[in-house]
């Protein structure tokens, strides 16, 4: 480990930040995978498709009484223009 250290000491900056940059990035990509798989772990579940239904019925609700005052707008304003 030391020689590898001291190697990479021993190189221009410029080469040191290059292999900065790639080191970051596969972490980071390393990091995206353990974070799908998770991910996909935790949404397979029943108990979190259950609770997702619960949590997105308070939006179903304001989605829907969006659309409906939107159509209600809609139809008062043809209405005035004829």
């Amino acid at each position: 480990m030391k020689k590898i250290i001291h190697h990479l000491r021993r190189q221009p900056e410029e080469v040191r930040r290059h292999i900065l940059h790639i080191l970051i990035l596969m972490f980071a990509a390393v990091m995206i995978i353990l974070w799908v798989f998770s991910l996909g772990k935790n949404l397979v579940s029943t108990d979190t498709q259950i609770k997702m239904k619960e949590d997105l019925k308070p939006f179903t609700v304001l989605k829907d009484n969006i659309v409906d005052g939107y159509k209600s707008t809609s139809e008062t304003d043809s209405s005035v223009v004829e």
